[in-house]
């Protein structure tokens, strides 16, 4: 019975998160933390990791308004592991596309997205940042 547990713990270590999740984050950043954007931006965007889109200490599925918005144009299981593989370019393209369509939805604060982005500022205003 040990050496099962330790087989799944060990299992555990490989099982890679959903790759769709990390692709919209890996285009996410390369959209918007350039060097063009400012330090303090670049920090509070790392500081808030997924809670850019998910919020704070909620379960992993709990999106805050932007998070929302992006779900608008971007479907996990339209970017599964085999699409994006056949097609990298393409699924790249969509995601990007996904990213600025959210943009350009109004925040609770009635800015757009992409505006607050632009200002240097995260896009949620209820991200429990």
């Amino acid at each position: 019975m040990k050496r099962f547990v330790l087989f799944l713990s060990l299992l555990g270590l490989f099982v890679s998160p959903a790759l769709a999740i990390n692709e919209f984050a890996t285009e996410w950043k390369a959209e918007y933390i350039t060097d063009t954007a400012s330090d303090e931006f670049k920090m509070s965007a790392k500081k808030a990791g997924c809670n850019v889109c998910h919020v704070k200490d909620g379960k992993k599925t709990e999106r805050n308004e932007y998070g929302k918005s992006i779900k608008e144009f971007l479907k996990k299981e339209d970017f599964t592991k085999d699409k994006i593989k056949a097609d990298p370019v393409k699924a790249k393209a969509a995601i990007l596309d996904g990213i600025k369509k959210a943009g350009e939805k109004k925040s609770s604060d009635g800015k757009m997205f992409a505006e607050k982005i632009a200002a240097g500022e995260l896009p949620a205003t209820d991200s429990g940042l």
